[in-house]
């Protein structure tokens, strides 16, 4: 199968990484033919099996690691990520909080597709990928959502509409912004009038909103906080 084809001068490029290299894009689509293509790079780089992983340095693994979460969990993936660990070189700045891998290059910035194939693939779960184009959540679409969040000094861990409540929680970069204030605006709340944010111990604090949006607080320690008109929360 041709990796690349350069129609100017007539070129194929014919290579094993052809039919590996649109792993990715096929499991959506022909999830056999993906699922065959991921065993075959499984099993030339010694994933499946009880020997070792072959990688000679970070660029082996590259697409291994960002196909794998696809196609296999539990003792698979936990055999690939060891072997991704001695040549990913995983950091995190203690400033900014930021999580990348440097794939021992030696460069200033982390390279950003790299790290965004690679991440892809270790949080991805078996199906995930594939759920997102079989099964789309198109319901996100009209369903409150968060803006204004003071990224990066917070990000959010935990923003999800569910019957009837916001579920969000709010994590700081760094040690410094833990447990600080953070604010951010809520669109799309199907009511107006006031709205309760309860935090994970309980505490209550009240929220207008108008035009279905409202600008409200929380602090950013990862800890969890719920947002429900009052409506609802008297009646719950």
């Amino acid at each position: 199968m041709d990796l690349y084809y350069d129609p100017v001068v007539d070129e194929h490029v014919r290579t094993p990484v052809g039919l590996i290299a649109p792993t990715w894009y096929l499991a959506p689509q022909r999830r056999e033919v993906a699922e065959t293509a991921w065993r075959f790079g499984a099993s030339v780089m010694g994933l499946l099996g009880d020997g070792d992983v072959g990688m000679n340095d970070a660029r082996d693994g590259l697409m291994l690691a960002w196909f794998t979460g696809e196609f296999a969990d539990g003792a698979i993936k936990e055999k690939l990520w060891e072997a991704c660990d001695t040549f990913f070189e995983p950091t995190q700045d203690p400033d900014s909080g930021e999580f990348t891998f440097g794939f021992g290059l030696g460069e200033i910035h982390p390279r950003g597709q790299f790290n965004a194939r690679v991440m892809a693939g270790w949080v991805c779960q078996p199906g995930a990928w594939a759920q997102i184009f079989d099964n789309p959540n198109l319901a996100k679409h009209s369903q409150p959502c968060v803006e204004r969040v003071d990224f990066p000094r917070v990000a959010m861990s935990q923003a999800h509409w569910n019957e009837g409540s916001l579920h969000l929680a709010a994590d700081p970069c760094n040690g410094a912004a833990n447990g600080t204030r953070t604010t951010m605006t809520i669109r799309r709340l199907p009511t107006d009038g006031e709205w309760i944010l309860k935090s994970s111990d309980e505490t209550l604090t009240s929220w207008d909103v108008a035009g279905g949006s409202t600008q409200i607080e929380l602090i950013a320690d990862g800890s969890s906080f719920t947002l429900t008109a009052l409506d609802e929360t008297v009646s719950a």
